[in-house]
């Protein structure tokens, strides 16, 4: 009878079943090496999947704003701030408005929104307003707070799902009220108890929560007309917007909201906002968050999950060692080299599978833990628990891919050893060759390629086309980071064979590790490339972080200088500030009232600037602008102009050119910055010195004394000499993009000094008074500086605010103390720090681990011949402290150097930061540490095991 070598039909089904079972057989044999890997692949995708459900949870969807905003009503109607009838809101969210004419149409007559609400509908409203409330202080006395409170029948049944009773009983009396959570905590009382504020004596009967605000928030909840509100007493405590909810079965449609915000009315409709006719640019997504964000995360993504590859592929490298005798026997009976290969790669499939379905399991689930947990505890950070699915399919096969790859090669290595010398020894070297070294040249070529293309695509052409190019630039730094650092894994074997080439110079102990690492690279090179990865993901991760902190510190918006507070005087800034018309502010009763409550006011300044307070902003019909009222009060504002040549360089799309450059930094800029500080400042060398906190330069002192103007920036002074412009406050015209700017009215050259603050304080610069008066500028009492020696504290807040309410005869003041920049940044960058030397450490840990447990017969040989046990732990810390020493060596270089590059390329921050410091700690620790944790958990004493079978 023929031979018949015809192959099995689906023959590939049965090997491969074949070397599923006996993957599953080896997994359950070592279950603690098996759930290291599991653990390994599945906590990077529970981080992605939970991160990303996270971020997507935060983004408000329509229902749920319609739940939270309307409960079950039909739609809510409120004023629109508007100047002309041009003025079209979102459809979801009401409150952002669009418009391409800012002109003021002196025609344009709001409509108050209570008298458009069609026929048919019952009317709720909902008034909000401030109250202020006596609170006891901790120190003894006690200060007005001013508080949140809101005019709302609650409860009322249309309100389900917005408002939530939590505590008590509904308000039935009318001194009895509701509050939230945190005015209980923020007033230290109880249900029952009873507050005291500027309307009257209430007891608190309940607590309510509102799905708008977090429950820390202190908010009182009163019923419509309740206490003093309504009434004469409520004289200098002045409603607040009222808005008004529609009850019926109507449904209010867009065609009805658009002829509504010709009238100065914005609407918030289920029925719209569940089905919108037009795309909402105002809702939130993924969109909204910044491209710098994006190409960070994906760098980061990619350096971990390649980390926790090399991380599972040393585990498999140890685990295919001991499966090598079981698999030379699978050989020897005839199986090819591809059967072979498939029973390692096989458990890397089930080992994959199981940790990527754990991970996505666990990262959802601690997702939704986390916002019902939030949501439970009152907090709106997150509005619902929104899973997106194309998050997680890619973070799970992104898993699943690096476990599978990271069992290929130990899969390779074992298929190619010699059948005879495996069933010899269970401990048969492995194959090598020259590839290693040729394909590590290979993809450093092109990872180098990658990189420097990517850099000049980045850096090359005008910026809107390299803004267009950000993607692909993005690729290719990321693609070339990834490409370099599996280029330095299979060239680790070279590094590892060249620095252990000469050691008979050093102690014993590190003499046998250079020589053990250079005889089995099979051990050493995973162990290496484990740390060299995590190294990549530290250290890139320190270089961004830097980079965004200094950005944050560079962008940051001073509203005057550091522990400096500024208070209207002026009677348009007081308006702003919530004060009535016509109120005189007396700058001595404010500087009183800030020295009895603050201990820590170290002087006080009367800043003046031009007054428009009076100005009356109706444009006439006929289109003029009279320059001054019928009262002869100016209407006029001053800016200064950037002269010809010292523009901030941008494209035609309006994208800076340079952050960097001096033209577009310094004070005013960016361009539109808003403040409570005058623009325009007039006075002397006192003023100057209070805006520059610190003493003024001769020259600015002389020119002050002749006449002549001191500019805070440099961009406005050119010769000698600055341009004073001025434009009408009732004349403004579309800027670029969304910017409101005005048309210059005058240009008046003055002789000008710099002396530029050392942060960027928003003024243009300081005048004398003479020389404004002869100008025609109309100049009085604008804010009050204050310097305050130190940050007050909250209730130091509380008391001041309280202090100034009585002086400006008003509910509630604000009191804002500049803080200045971020100064926790070296203390949350050395956190950074922290955590990325406990990941690579954590690294280096777990393949020292693995190497000793699959150097354990060379140790047992060692004790054999007489070593004694403090050589042993002295060679597992010698052996540690290499392997970490060359993985956080290359890791660095090959994390900081993309990190370098693609924030140059990308533009995401307007300079690269490399931290030295922190690398060199990343350097000199991690190995120390490693090296010392090895020889302290290191066994001195091997339990005997039996002679193997044929050895």
């Amino acid at each position: 009878m023929a031979l018949d070598l015809a192959p099995v039909p689906r023959g590939w089904w049965h090997s491969f079943r074949l070397a599923l079972r006996m993957a599953r057989r080896d997994i359950s044999r070592h279950r603690g090496r098996s759930l290291l890997i599991i653990l390994l692949i599945l906590v990077p995708v529970a981080g992605m999947t939970g991160a990303a459900a996270l971020a997507q949870s935060m983004q408000e969807t329509p229902a749920e704003r319609v739940q939270y905003q309307l409960g079950s009503t039909q739609a809510r109607f409120r004023s629109m701030p508007a100047s002309n009838a041009e003025t079209v809101q979102d459809p979801v969210f009401e409150t952002a408005t669009m418009t391409r004419n800012f002109t003021v149409d002196p025609d344009f007559k709001p409509r108050n929104p209570r008298n458009a609400i069609p026929a048919g509908h019952e009317v709720l409203t909902e008034t909000q307003l401030t109250l202020t409330v006596r609170a006891e202080a901790s120190q003894g006395g006690a200060s007005d707070v001013p508080v949140m409170a809101k005019a709302v029948d609650a409860l009322n049944p249309a309100f389900t799902g917005k408002y939530t009773l939590l505590e008590g009983r509904p308000a039935a009396a009318r001194d009895e009220i509701l509050v939230s959570p945190g005015a209980l905590e923020r007033f230290g009382i109880r249900l029952g108890d009873r507050l005291t504020t500027a309307d009257g004596t209430f007891a608190v009967v309940g607590t309510l929560r509102d799905a708008s605000y977090s429950d820390g928030n202190p908010i009182l909840f009163l019923k419509p007309g309740q206490a003093a509100m309504d009434g004469p007493a409520a004289e200098g405590n002045p409603l607040g917007e009222t808005m008004y909810y529609l009850v019926g079965s109507e449904p209010v449609t867009w065609e009805r909201i658009r002829d509504l915000n010709r009238f100065g009315i914005a609407v918030l409709s289920r029925a719209v906002a569940l089905d919108p006719p037009v795309p909402s640019g105002a809702a939130g997504g993924p969109g909204t968050i910044p491209a710098a964000g994006y190409v960070a995360a994906v760098l980061i993504a990619a350096l971990a999950l390649l980390e926790v590859g090399l991380l599972a592929g040393a585990a498999f490298a140890v685990g295919a060692k001991r499966q090598v005798r079981e698999l030379a026997l699978l050989a020897a009976s005839g199986a090819e080299a591809p059967t072979v290969r498939a029973v390692v790669t096989a458990a890397g499939l089930w080992l994959g599978t199981i940790a990527v379905v754990a991970g996505a399991v666990l990262g959802a689930g601690g997702a939704a833990a986390v916002v019902g947990i939030a949501r439970h505890l009152g907090s709106v950070r997150f509005p619902g628990f929104h899973l997106d699915i194309l998050p997680t399919a890619a973070a799970m096969a992104m898993g699943l891919l690096a476990c599978f790859l990271a069992a290929v090669v130990p899969a390779r290595q074992v298929a190619r050893q010699a059948v005879l010398g495996a069933l010899k020894s269970g401990r048969a070297p492995a194959v090598s060759g020259p590839w290693p070294a040729r394909a590590g040249g290979g993809l450093l070529v092109l990872a180098i390629t990658c990189l420097a293309t990517g850099h000049m695509l980045g850096l090359s052409g005008d910026l809107d086309a390299r803004a267009a190019r950000i993607p692909l630039v993005a690729a290719l730094l990321t693609g070339g980071a990834v490409l370099g650092v599996a280029a330095l894994v299979l060239l680790t074997g070279t590094f590892v064979k060249v620095l252990t080439a000469h050691t008979a110079w050093m102690p014993l102990p590190l003499r046998m590790a250079a020589r053990d690492s250079a005889r089995n690279r099979s051990r050493t090179v995973p162990a290496v490339a484990a740390v060299l990865a995590a190294a990549t993901l530290a250290s890139a991760a320190m270089v961004l972080s830097a980079s965004q902190m200094e950005e944050a510190k560079r962008t940051h918006m001073w509203a005057a200088q550091e522990n400096q507070v500024s208070l209207p005087l002026e009677t348009a800034l007081a308006q702003t500030a919530g004060l009535g018309p016509g109120q005189a502010i007396d700058p001595a009763a404010v500087t009183a009232a800030l020295r009895r409550e603050l201990g820590t006011v170290q002087w006080t300044q009367v800043l003046q600037g031009p007054v428009t307070s009076k100005c009356d902003m109706r444009v006439p019909a006929d289109g003029s602008l009279p320059t001054t009222t019928k009262d002869g009060v100016d209407c006029r504002q001053y800016k200064l102009a950037v002269p010809a040549g010292q523009e901030c360089p941008a494209t035609p799309q309006g994208r800076v050119l340079d952050g960097q450059d001096w033209r577009c930094n310094g004070s005013m800029f960016p361009a539109g910055v808003a403040s409570q500080l005058p623009q325009l400042v007039v006075g002397g060398v006192g003023e100057l010195r209070s805006l520059l906190g610190r003493e003024p330069s001769p020259a600015a002192e002389a020119a002050l004394n002749s006449g002549g103007m001191v500019v805070s920036n440099p961009v406005f002074e050119k010769d000698g000499v600055t341009t004073l412009q001025s434009y009408d406050v009732r004349q403004s015209l579309s800027g670029p993009g969304s910017a409101v700017d005005y048309k210059p009215l005058s240009n008046t050259a003055l002789p000008a000094v710099v002396d530029a603050p050392d942060v960027p304080v928003p003024y243009y610069g300081v005048i004398p008074p003479g020389t404004a008066s002869r100008l025609g500028i109309h100049f009085d009492n604008s804010v009050l500086l204050a310097q305050l020696s130190a940050y007050p504290e909250a209730a130091e807040q509380d008391r001041a605010s309280a202090a100034l309410a009585h002086v400006y005869r008003i509910q509630a003041m604000g009191f804002y103390v500049e803080p200045g920049a971020d100064r926790t940044g070296s203390e949350l960058l050395w956190l950074i720090v922290g955590t990325s030397a406990l990941i690579t450490l954590s690294a280096a840990g777990i393949t020292t681990g693995l190497a000793l447990a699959d150097a354990r017969a060379d140790h047992m040989t060692l004790a054999g011949v007489g070593a004694p046990p403090r050589l042993r732990k002295a060679l597992a810390g010698a052996q540690s402290l290499m392997t970490a020493s060359l993985g956080t060596s290359l890791g660095v270089a090959a994390g900081v150097v993309p990190a370098v590059l693609l924030i140059g390329a990308t533009r995401m921050y307007a300079e690269s930061v490399v931290p030295w410091m922190p690398l060199l700690a990343l350097l000199v620790a991690v190995p120390l540490t490693g090296s010392a944790l090895a020889w302290v958990f290191a066994r001195a004493r091997l339990p005997v095991s039996r002679r193997s079978a044929g050895t």
